[in-house]
């Protein structure tokens, strides 16, 4: 029997689906759980997962002593302060919404890398950021002027975006030494020791009131192993056949995807304005991305 051959554009849209059906699953879990909880469980199932496939599945790596202060760093960033950050702003916004923030961090990325670095920043960045910015707006404000949704929810949105661009300076510097699925399943584990004391404080008295249905089980299972786990697996393969910018202009699609998994599973309605805003801010990440080297 013939090998099947693996197209590697496959592995970066299937990681966009996944990412994108990721707030559809977290919004499922919000109707039960809070967000610490969720984020809690989600991390620990996917860490499960994770040191498994190194245990049986991967070549043996070590950490140096002196990276793992830098490690834990990451971890503060990601999954522990970007993850209450998104999840709190899915509580207090829609799916699509939360997805369409989220995806303006390849758009600011060079802002951080010239602010951090010095990295050139280009004026196609500058237009990318200007017409991102604008198509959120659009989706944030009514013909009134007035706000759609609750205003917390897209600070928490912002604050997730800003610890995600904190946390992509400190894992350049990890991944030129380390494998992408060692350094994830590490960082979901130090989340989760972060998690429990929050846990433990707020949400452990309220979770013996809620009783595990098929919809809670499918979703913590759905967005551990696809989301968490095996999107990153994935996305870290994708990037090594076809190079890290072809791969983030995959990116443009998650909250494409998030709105027709929202418009399907959870009955989200779409005036034209929140579309021109959807498509304002992919077409603002595609221009961010498109500048940069290795595009072919």
């Amino acid at each position: 029997m013939k090998n099947i051959r693996i197209p590697a554009h496959f592995y970066a849209f299937t990681a966009m689906i996944f990412w994108g059906m990721s707030f559809i699953w977290s919004s499922i879990l919000l109707k039960y759980y809070q967000p610490i909880t969720i984020i809690l469980f989600r991390l620990l199932l996917s860490s499960a997962f994770l040191f498994f496939i190194l245990r049986f599945f991967w070549q043996e790596e070590k950490i140096q002593k002196k990276d793992i202060r830098l490690i834990v760093l990451s971890a503060l960033f990601n999954p522990f302060l970007y993850f209450l950050g998104e999840n709190y702003g899915l509580k207090y916004s829609t799916p699509t919404l939360a997805s369409v923030v989220i995806a303006t961090i390849p758009v600011f990325s060079p802002l951080v890398a010239f602010l951090t670095v010095r990295e050139k920043l280009t004026s196609i960045n500058l237009v990318g950021i200007g017409i991102s910015f604008i198509g959120v707006v659009l989706m944030l404000i009514r013909k009134d002027l007035s706000f759609e949704t609750d205003v917390r929810g897209i600070i928490f949105l912002f604050c997730a975006v800003i610890s995600a661009l904190f946390y992509s300076v400190l894992l350049r510097k990890l991944t030129v030494k380390y494998s992408a699925l060692l350094l994830i399943a590490c960082q979901n584990l130090i989340g989760v020791i972060l998690f429990i004391p929050l846990f433990l404080i707020f949400d452990l008295k309220t979770i013996h009131e809620i009783r595990l249905n098929g919809e809670i089980i499918a979703s913590y299972i759905l967005l551990s192993i696809l989301a968490s786990s095996l999107s990153f697996v994935f996305f870290a393969h994708s990037v090594k056949l076809i190079g890290i910018s072809k791969t983030n202009i995959f990116s443009n699609l998650i909250p494409v995807f998030t709105a027709f998994f929202s418009f399907l599973f959870l009955s989200e309605i779409f005036s034209a304005q929140k579309i021109a805003g959807i498509l304002l801010v992919v077409g603002g990440v595609y221009l961010s991305e498109r500048n940069k080297p290795g595009l072919g």
